[in-house]
Parts: structure tokens; sequence; C-alpha cells
């Protein structure tokens, strides 16, 4: 007898099955699949280029948006506080957006992995736009700071869902080029931000830089609603783990409140800071005490490890703070030093923001073109890092100070097209969107403990009252120059620092192919 024979003469319906695989096959699942999560048969037709150009004006106008609503409230702070007799809570009008925005990048990301990226942009768009409502036509400060949080839900889930969604249409080896418009498109949308907000509280009325945000919501929601549908399909549906995402967005919050009280409403060494530095802590070992027992972890701390992802991140996040925490504090470094006014200082902000993208562009060309695509990024962190030396051990006239801040920011922001891209070419396509939230996430902490720390540094080199916000309670011009230059020694050498742990991380972190099309095929589509 052969094994193809049949190895029983009775009928195949009247034979029983062996104990044995009986037992085996009634432990197999049972569970009918819903086709709507299934994927699809076939793989969809590849994006026309005119549909990839609607679809990245469309979220270059969407990030704009968030960008421009995190600077666009500061000029009308003035405005706002005497028409609601109310200016001791006028700070929070920004720091409940910044909370808000920075707790949720995690959450959209990981969503957009389990509901869809149209899903997300709609949620997160429809937020920003109810928000922008409420804060209009706010009757009071605190329905306005209510209205500020809710806006900020929706903000900050406009960035990782971009950043995700441009990850489905746009080939690894391309991606960097598209992640340098944005830069550009996130760095104007923060300069042009207190300058409309300006003019707006000062020609027409405050609430219209909230009005302004309906028009170009739903002209983004126009042009991108339609392409959606031809977006490459890579979430999956499984259980969402809320308590993780809880327990995740409560540390957060709780420690951005840290860094934005210590050392303006409280002592750093006050109880109520450390008790509440205490309970981040607590509330992130939690977290991190959930994830490694859940069987769908709301962010697995598998994916922030590797050769490449936890190297990405750091990178990224270094250079971000040094450029946020210089943004916010050289105005003062400027008025007291060079004797500039407050507008004359806020334009000497230009190069250190502007220049900055034309770093991320060269770092967005040179992946689409090089093998070894890190070599940008460690050369112009490392360069960005000698800078910041230079100016912590040199004291400079205002042009040679501008030129080399240039130089500094050229080479910063190499790192955020490499950290982005090869962040997102080191995981599965179905968890794209919850690294990127995880990315903008701790980028946003660094960013809020590098003004922090550079704030703390200052009051200890000067002794002065100096909030995060650059606003000088005391007088500006009591400040020695000689005490304000030496005070800055240490601010320029802490960027440097910043700038040199970057560079380490992207040498340290693996490089790995990048999919896409070859140099030729990129030229010839230029």
């Amino acid at each position: 007898m052969n094994k193809f024979e049949r190895q029983s003469r009775e009928p195949a319906d009247r034979q029983t099955l062996p104990a044995d695989v009986a037992e085996e096959l009634s432990r197999l699942p049972t569970e009918v699949i819903d086709l709507a999560d299934a994927p699809p048969l076939a793989p969809p037709a590849p994006l026309a280029p005119d549909e990839v150009r609607t679809i990245v004006i469309s979220l270059m106008l969407t990030m704009f948006l968030a960008a421009l609503d995190q600077t666009i409230v500061a000029t009308a702070l003035p405005t706002i506080g005497r028409q609601f007799g109310d200016v001791s809570n006028l700070s929070w009008v920004i720091t409940a957006y910044l909370l808000a925005s920075t707790a949720v990048a995690p959450v959209f990301g990981t969503l957009s992995d389990i509901y869809g990226r149209r899903a997300m942009i709609i949620t997160s768009l429809s937020l920003f736009v109810v928000g922008s409502i409420l804060c209009a036509v706010a009757p009071n400060m605190p329905i306005l700071i209510l209205a500020r949080g809710l806006q900020g839900l929706g903000g900050g889930g406009i960035m990782p869902v971009v950043q995700t969604v441009i990850s489905d249409v746009v080939s690894p080896r391309e991606r960097g080029q598209y992640q340098a418009y944005f830069s550009s498109v996130w760095m104007a949308g923060g300069i042009a931000g207190p300058v409309i907000g300006g003019v707006f509280a000062e020609h027409l009325h405050w609430s219209m830089i909230f009005w302004i945000n309906l028009p170009l919501s739903f002209a983004a929601l126009a042009l991108l609603l339609p392409k959606m549908g031809k977006i490459p399909v890579f979430h999956r549906r499984r259980e969402v783990d809320w308590l993780g995402g809880i327990l995740l967005m409560a540390s957060a919050v709780v420690f951005m409140l840290v860094l934005t009280w210590g050392g303006n409403h409280f002592a750093w060494l006050s109880p109520v800071i450390m008790a509440m530095i205490g309970a981040s802590f607590a509330l992130a070992a939690t977290f991190v005490w959930h994830a490694g027992r859940a069987d769908e972890p709301f962010l697995p701390l598998s994916l922030l490890s590797g050769t490449v992802v936890p190297f990405a991140i750091v990178a990224g996040s270094c250079a971000l703070g040094a450029i946020v925490g210089l943004t916010v504090h050289l105005p003062l470094y400027y008025e007291v030093v060079y004797h500039l006014s407050a507008s004359e200082a806020g334009l000497a902000l230009i190069p250190l923001a502007a220049v900055s993208t034309c770093g991320a562009a060269i770092a967005g060309r040179t992946m689409a073109r090089a093998k070894h695509y890190k070599r940008v990024a460690i050369v112009g962190t490392s360069v960005a890092a000698l800078c910041g030396v230079a100016m912590a051990m040199t004291t400079l006239p205002l042009w040679g100070l501008l030129t080399l801040m240039s130089v500094f920011a050229l080479g910063l922001g190499t790192t955020f097209p490499v950290s982005v891209v090869s962040l997102q070419n080191a995981v599965a396509r179905s968890q794209v969107g919850t690294v990127t939230g995880a990315m903008n996430f701790f980028r946003a902490l660094m960013a809020s403990f590098a003004v922090a720390a550079f704030a703390a540094i200052l009051l200890m080199a000067l002794g002065a009252d100096i909030s995060l916000a650059g606003e000088h309670h005391g007088e500006v011009s009591s400040i020695p120059v000689a005490d304000m230059t030496n005070a800055f020694r240490f601010v320029f050498g802490a960027a440097a620092v910043l700038l040199a742990t970057a560079a380490l991380c992207i040498t340290i972190m693996e490089e790995r192919p990048l999919a896409g099309p070859t140099t030729r095929q990129v030229e010839v589509a230029e």
C-alpha cells in the first residue's frame, strides 16, 4: 500500500477520527472574520503624481494649522486679558493647548494603526474645528482655556497622522524630501503665528485668530478626503489598550506641568513640585508594568528598542530641544547684549528658524540619492555642536553671531528627515503610526524640558526673575551685559551638548537600506 491509497474500505463520512486528532481540531479557533477587516485581495493601484501632489498640499495645509495655533495666540494675549478682565490666568491659554497636544500625540498615532488614517485625520481636524469655534465665542477665560484644551486635542493628532499618511504614499527613499517640505511649513507657521495674531488683535478682533481656522480646515479636508480612498491601507484592527493610553497621557501631563510650574509658580525643590515629579514617575512606571503584561499594549515596549528607533528618537528630540530652547530665550540675549527692541529681537530669530529648513532640505535630497544617507546628518549635527561650542567660548558682534547661528541651524536641520525616515523604515507598516506618534510625544517632552533647563541655567547664573515665556518681570536694562554674556555661555554650551548627543546617536544608529526608486529614477521624475 502506498501513501496515496485509502487505508480503510469504510466510506469517509462514516469514519471516526482518532481521539487525539479530534481533541486538536476542537481547540482550533472558530471565529468568523469580518471581510471589512481583511486585507485587500489585490494591492491598490499606485497613486498618480498629481494625486500625490494633491495629498501633500492638503497635508501641508493641515500641518500649517497645527503650527500656527501654537504661536498665534501669544501676541493677542494682552487684548484677551483686557477684555475678560483676567490677566493672572492668561498663561493657561497657551499651556492648555500644549498639554493636550503633547499628551494625545501617541494616542492618535496608535489609533491610526488600528482604525486607519482617514478616520483619525477627520477626528483630529473635527476636534480642532470645534475647539476653534468654542474659543472664538468663549464668554470668559475658563471657557476659553477649556476650548483651547479641546483644540489642542485635535492639533496634537494632526502632526503624527500627517507624517504617517506621508509614509503610506511615498517610498522611504523619497520621503526625506517631503519631510523637509513639512519642516519648512512648520517653521513658517511658527514664525507667521505671532505676526498674524498681532495684526488680528490690533486691527480686527482677537476671535479672528480662531475663526481663520475654519476655512483652512475645510479646504484641507476638501482636498484630502477624495484621495484618501486610494491611499494604501496598512492598519490592523485590534483591541485598544485604553488603560495604557490613559496612564501614558496622565504621566505626560503631570510631567509637563512640572516643567511649566517649576521655577515660576513653585520653587523646584518645593513639596508640590517634588510630589508631582514622584506622581509622574509612578504613572510612567505603572504604564511600563502594564505594557509588559498586556496582550496588545497601547505602546509596545519592544517597538522602542532595537538598533534604530531609540537612537532616531533621541537624536530628533535633542535637535528639537536645542532649537526650541534657544528660540524661547535668545530674545532676552539680543535685548540685553545687543540692545535690540522686542520686534528686532524677533527678527533676529529668523536665521535660526528659517535656515534649519534648508538643512532639512539638503538632508532630504541626499537621502533620495545617496546610499549612506546618515553621513549628511552626522556631519551636520557635528558642525552644529562645534558652532555651539564656539558661541559659548567667544563673544561676537551681532552679524558674527547671526552668521554662526545660521551655520548652527543648517547643521541642526539635517537631523529631522534622517531621524523620521529611519525610524519609519525600521518598523512594520502596521506600526508606523504608533512609532510616529511616540516620536512626536518624546520630541515634545524634550522641547519642554530644554526650555525649562535653559531657564534654570539662566536663573542660576543671573539670579534674575525670568519667566519661561521670555517675559521679564524685572527690568531688562538692570541686567549687566557681562552677566548676561556669561550666563548664555552655559546656555550655548547646553545646546552644544544636545547636538553632540544627536550626532552620537545618529552615528550609532543602524543605517538600513531605504526602499524606493533608484537615483536615476528620482532624477528622471524630477
